[in-house]
């Protein structure tokens, strides 16, 4: 079959998760399988539920993934409710790629790429919010601040005076609109002009940062006592919440800043982060696929007595 979508860092993602014997893997993030099937392939023995928000995506995995027989359960929805829903089960790998997969971006009629002639940038079709409607109905205040939290646009008033002054005369209605006004403001000389803009709108869209905190939070209240979690990002934001989450849960001491002397227990680590710093795309890789290039992995390994 012909297969639309090139996953990132998968040598990286098969390492993490090599020496699984048994149980679930939980692909939050399924996609067009890529990972699952490579995880499938090298661990025989353990099972994998995929879940994905996009019902296009979803039914190209299942027909991807059919070989697997019953090792394979596919779930519809988005996956910050996914782990809650399985943790009955002896779950003992969580991954998560978070992003727009080359599919939504190179299919125009999505609304994710800048030269696209509609304005929707929804992962899931279905929801209601679309760029849309961020674009064309978000006060000015409420623009400033997700370019300001979400883009990290320096000139962030500029950009969103310039598209209250464009909707005033005509609603916006495509992509491509969008981005000539982000051409007016400019921004770092490294990426398109427009790249900043559209993440910001997209974050605003997909509740990004919302879904990554709750999926980190089930995975936390899961109390799983052996699991590998291994998270992909794409960007600084995300990786600051997969980062600082990680950090919190590898101490043992959990006592305020201030405080002289442990009085916690010294015993609130929830395991040990198996990667320090990020792992990312090798040249190699970043040649064959582009947009590996911002991809970073951070691997958590949960240990509870």
């Amino acid at each position: 079959m012909n297969i639309p979508h090139i996953p990132v860092l998968l040598e990286e993602v098969k390492e993490a998760f090599s020496a699984l014997t048994e149980g679930f893997i939980v692909d939050c993030t399924l996609g067009y399988g890529g990972h699952s099937e490579a995880l499938l392939e090298q661990n025989p023995h353990i099972k994998l539920i995929g879940c994905d928000q996009d019902e296009e995506a979803l039914a190209f995995s299942q027909k991807r993934l059919e070989r697997f027989g019953e090792r394979v359960v596919f779930e519809h929805g988005n996956f910050s409710s996914v782990i809650a829903k399985y943790a009955h089960l002896p779950i003992r790998g969580i991954l998560a790629d978070i992003g727009v997969s080359s599919l939504q971006l190179d299919k125009k009629e999505r609304g994710f790429a800048f030269d696209s002639d509609v304005l929707d940038m929804r992962m899931n079709p279905k929801q209601e919010l679309s760029a849309y409607d961020v674009v064309n109905h978000y006060s000015k205040e409420e623009l400033e601040f997700i370019l300001r939290e979400y883009g990290e646009i320096h000139e962030y008033k500029k950009m969103a005076n310039l598209i209250c002054e464009a909707r005033v005369k005509a609603p916006l209605m495509s992509a491509k609109e969008l981005s000539k006004l982000a051409e007016k403001v400019g921004g770092k000389k490294t990426i398109h002009p427009s790249t900043l803009l559209f993440q910001a709108i997209r974050i605003e869209v997909n509740n990004e940062l919302g879904v990554l905190t709750e999926l980190l939070e089930s995975i936390k209240n899961a109390h799983f006592k052996h699991c590998i979690v291994g998270i992909i990002s794409f960007h600084s934001l995300e990786d600051r919440i997969v980062k600082q989450t990680f950090k919190l849960w590898s101490q043992n001491c959990i006592c305020p800043p201030h405080v002289m002397r442990c009085m916690c227990g010294n015993n609130h680590s929830l395991g040990k982060l198996i990667s320090k710093k990020p792992i990312e795309a090798s040249n190699a890789e970043i040649k064959k696929n582009p947009r590996s290039r911002s991809a970073k992995l951070r691997v958590f390994e949960m240990k509870r007595a």
